[in-house]
């Protein structure tokens, strides 16, 4: 796999509601100038709406690209979001990458009045879902980002960007490179064409060196602080430590996208 045909691309998830419109898009313009490729929004209840708030970031900015990370598949009837995903992307002259999830927050849905359907009902929807969008907006990247088996198998045969959403510490083996390797073999002759992507929890955001590991604590309440340290999606040291790090996922695992939380 030829790595330089895919640029190392650093994204930015906002998570935090700006106070205005003027806000808003002078964070957006203040991260595109920072370098980021990428500006994606989450999809959940009580948090901005994604695409009215992508809209107003693409008036703001004119290279950084714009995406979610991730709709819940299970919010959306296919030819609606389809409509939505390409006016957006029109709007915002192409820019956009659509992120897709199967959803996993019970009580969302019942605040949305949607059943809660099961994990696999759930995947299967999220397949039915990519596959309209992929015939009624050819033009637009999907990521589907998760770490499940069956959730990696659809993603591997139908998106364009594979999100890695965090492998499980082991004693022995790489989890990591199983998960990769789960993709490749899920994937067959599509997966040359695939960008592998990373989420990353925690990184420092001082001079020590350690991370706070609240949020990835959310997601991962029976590990221990040493087992969450040695996360993939958990970053530390210095800075050079850190983009030490990154270069070896890219050179181990083929990792060319890295998405990192705004706080």
């Amino acid at each position: 796999r030829d790595l330089h045909s895919f640029p190392t691309r650093r994204s930015s998830d906002l998570i935090h509601s700006a106070k205005s419109l003027a806000a808003l898009q002078d964070k957006a313009r203040r991260l595109e100038d920072f370098g980021f490729d990428v500006l994606h929004l989450p999809d959940h209840l009580g948090a901005p709406a994604p695409f009215p708030v992508l809209t107003a970031v693409a008036t703001a900015t004119s290279t950084v690209r714009l995406g979610t990370y991730v709709l819940n598949a299970g919010f959306y009837k296919p030819a609606l979001l389809a409509r939505d995903a390409g006016a957006v992307d029109q709007l915002s002259g192409g820019r956009l990458e659509l992120g897709l999830g199967a959803g996993y927050v019970r009580e969302e849905f019942e605040a949305a009045e949607l059943p809660y359907p099961t994990a696999r009902q759930r995947v299967d929807y999220l397949e039915h879902v990519t596959t309209y969008l992929k015939k009624h907006q050819p033009s637009v990247p999907i990521l589907i980002a998760g770490n499940g088996n069956r959730l990696l198998t659809v993603a591997a045969q139908h998106a364009d960007i594979i999100g890695l959403t965090g492998a499980n510490p082991s004693k022995t083996g790489d989890p990591l490179a199983e998960r990769v390797e789960f993709v490749r073999t899920a994937a067959g002759d599509r997966f040359e064409n695939l960008e592998l992507n990373l989420a990353i929890t925690a990184v420092p955001s001082d001079n020590s060196g350690m991370p706070n590991l609240s949020l990835t604590r959310q997601y991962a309440p029976e590990l221990s602080d040493e087992e969450i340290l040695a996360l993939p999606s958990v970053l530390s040291g210095s800075p050079r430590d850190i983009a030490d790090t990154l270069r070896r996922y890219r050179d181990a695992y083929g990792l060319t996208s890295f998405t990192v939380q705004e706080n």
